[in-house]
């Protein structure tokens, strides 16, 4: 299906559709070898090679990227005071419409989905489809073996809300691995701070059977495959 040039560089891009009738006339932009001007023209994404500063546009419906979020930065698309998780994308990922499927506390690190697909993280994040997220939890004091018990019965947090069966496996002598479906504010740290331990640091690995890439650095980014982008809404073993 063929589209304008102005409009389907935007849509592949950060570009507005204005910034991309700009790029067309200051000869930015080619169409299968040639410098085009013309910002209607129409162009086929499945046969035509556009091409912006040289680099070639590869038509993607929807994007999906793996974040290993850093510490100190926002789960948000903007902010006046803060650095979002979309100041730290890449140029070359950059498009219009990408925001962060679910949140990650400021001080909260791991696995963050950012895509520009509503339904897909309107189903990921529905409470109807049970997506779980597993997390390592580090405490400020060794974990009771009764920490199990208490996530599996469900916990009860401080203002009254009470939170569904999880899991929790203790690790070592400071970190917990906790397992839950839910995603209320604050969620974990206020589980612990129920059963009288505070988090110091937190970690998102895993959201349903999708796992960080452990190759990930901090503020780090890449693309799913499909298969990862699949994973999501498949029980953890």
């Amino acid at each position: 299906m063929k589209e304008r040039l102005d409009k389907y560089i935007s849509s592949q891009t950060a570009l507005s559709r204005k910034e991309a009738q700009k790029a067309i006339r200051d000869k930015r932009v080619t169409v299968n070898g040639e410098v085009i001007r013309a910002v209607d023209l129409k162009t086929d994404p499945d046969s035509d090679t556009v091409t912006l500063d040289g680099q070639a546009l590869s038509f993607k419906k929807h994007v999906y990227y793996m974040l290993n979020k850093p510490a100190g930065v926002v789960s948000a698309t903007e902010d006046r005071a803060e650095k979002t998780v979309l100041d730290i994308l890449p140029e070359p990922l950059r498009r219009k419409g990408i925001f962060p499927a679910g949140r990650l506390d400021k001080d909260t690190t791991g696995l963050l989905i950012l895509t520009d697909d509503g339904d897909y993280a309107h189903r990921m994040l529905s409470p109807k489809k049970h997506v779980d997220k597993r997390y390592i939890a580090t405490l400020d004091r060794t974990p009771d073996d009764s920490i199990c018990e208490r996530f599996h019965e469900g916990i009860t947090l401080g203002d009254g809300t009470a939170c569904k069966s999880g899991q929790a496996a203790i690790l070592d002598d400071s970190r917990v691995l906790v397992t839950i479906s839910e995603g209320k504010y604050h969620q974990v740290k206020r589980m612990f701070a129920a059963l009288g331990y505070r988090v110091t640091a937190l970690e998102r690995v895993q959201i349903g059977s999708l796992r960080l890439d452990p190759a990930l650095s901090p503020g780090e980014v890449r693309e799913m495959t499909d298969d990862e982008k699949d994973s999501v809404f498949v029980d953890p073993t």
